[in-house]
């Protein structure tokens, strides 16, 4: 019997994933990933979040449910590393970074993987809306789920093949209503637990308080400049915007302005009209992929540019060793760098980078 240890959030995916696998008759091991720095602030239990106190009671009683074997297992470390040190020093570079992505990459995945080998299993599951398959070429990739409106493939794009090879997601092929009445069925008092939509470490979402708390560095004010240099007016600190960004800009010019870049270097934010903020062209490096070994020449796909992005279709090219552009088919609107932009190849992820 092949085990498997399921990381359970204390949500009625995870819990799902659980009962689904015990039913193929794998042998599972429910786990909770410790990740919260502080216990004794931590407030994402109000929220629903995935790394609250209260997600430990949930999956811990749906495990008692189950009859499976459950465990904590302590990720500060690598939460901290990977995670909240990436999202501040991005932020600080002018970038708008995906903590979601660099979380389920190395600490998700990466870190509980690790620890789960190590303890005798052979598989990892979540309870992500998503398919793991293998392709006649021999390498596995994402399959979009079967509800593309709950679709996480965008947020898993830089898996390795390793970690592919390891992962089972009996959720994907489900709707979220089909997941809830199941979990109704079997009687799981998380059945109606709503879902955790915040980054789980900023319940609150206010990104530049916690961003000075971690960092012990107070933010400068600087200049809202147009392209050329112009100046318009003073911003709060960088780390309150993101490419694109359209209110709580504070600025009376007389049209609608958009963050079209931002500058540490010279701490200034690039205002500029809804037409400047439009491009066709987006760049991306750090890639990773998936359903092929590398690109052999331009490839037209559809590409998402964030998690909450209806898809665009777009030619791509690797212009180096670790770098690729792409050439959009419309105009886009706020493509922004640090976040990753994602190529599909039909129902399969080809593989992503982050937009520079």
């Amino acid at each position: 019997m092949s085990r498997v240890v399921v990381g359970m959030s204390g949500g009625v995916d995870s819990s799902v994933a659980a009962y689904l696998l015990k039913e193929q008759r794998y042998d599972v091991i429910g786990v909770t990933m410790q990740i919260w720095q502080d216990e004794d602030a931590c407030s994402v239990e109000e929220n629903g979040g995935c790394c609250g106190l209260s997600a430990v009671e949930d999956a811990r009683r749906v495990a008692a449910a189950l009859e499976i074997p459950y465990y904590v297992m302590n990720f500060k470390k690598e939460f901290r590393e990977n995670v909240i040190d990436y999202f501040t020093a991005e932020y600080l570079s002018g970038r708008t970074p995906n903590p979601c992505i660099a979380c389920n990459r190395y600490v998700k995945w990466e870190a509980l993987l690790n620890r789960s080998l190590a303890i005798g299993a052979d598989y990892i599951a979540t309870g992500h809306y998503a398919g793991v398959e293998k392709l006649p070429n021999g390498r596995y990739a994402l399959k979009r789920s079967a509800t593309p409106a709950k679709d996480q493939t965008y947020a898993l794009y830089n898996l390795t093949q390793e970690q592919l090879r390891r992962t089972l997601m009996p959720v994907g092929a489900y709707s979220k209503d089909e997941i809830r009445a199941i979990a109704e069925k079997i009687g799981l008092a998380v059945a109606d637990k709503p879902d955790s939509q915040d980054i789980c470490f900023v319940p609150d979402g206010d990104y530049a308080s916690f961003i000075r708390e971690n960092t012990g560095r107070e933010i400068p004010e600087g200049n809202f400049v147009t392209a050329d240099g112009k100046v318009l007016g003073r911003h709060k600190g960088i780390i309150h915007y993101t490419v694109g960004q359209r209110k709580k800009l504070g600025l009376s010019l007389g049209h609608p302005a958009f963050v079209l870049e931002i500058r540490p270097e010279t701490n200034e934010v690039v205002i500029g009209t809804y037409e400047e903020s439009l491009t066709d062209t987006v760049r991306a490096d750090r890639l990773n992929f998936m359903s092929v070994e590398d690109l052999d020449g331009p490839k037209r796909v559809f590409a998402k540019i964030r998690y909450n992005h209806r898809g665009a279709w777009c030619t791509v090219e690797k212009t180096g060793e670790d770098q690729v552009v792409c050439h959009f088919e419309e105009p886009l609107r706020a493509v922004t760098p640090g976040q990753a932009v994602v190529f599909y190849d039909g129902d399969y992820v080809l593989g992503g980078g982050t937009i520079l």
